[in-house]
């Protein structure tokens, strides 16, 4: 949260999907089906905002973090239908 209240600060726009799972070490990055779930979460996002998927808001639970539910989506190159939500505070 921190990084996108200071993007604009420094003339930036993002956007930023954040997903949990396994990853996989390939050479010098990473890879993997959580990676790609994780890029087709931020597609969605709009300049300046958090989007997470269903796995991250549960096991956050608890925290101080306020979710904006933002519907089903259906992830391009993932099975299934996928439920994102926007992090409004914390």
């Amino acid at each position: 949260m921190e990084i996108i209240r200071a993007a604009p600060r420094l003339g930036l726009g993002i956007r930023t999907g954040i997903h949990t799972g396994e990853v996989e070490a390939r050479g010098s990055g990473f890879g993997g089906m959580a990676v790609h779930i994780a890029a087709r979460v931020a597609s969605f996002a709009d300049e300046g905002e958090l989007l997470v998927s269903q796995t991250v808001k549960d096991l956050v639970a608890g925290s101080p973090l306020v979710f904006e539910d933002r519907g089903e989506h259906q992830l391009k190159g993932v099975p299934g239908t996928w439920r994102l939500f926007a992090v409004v505070s914390g």
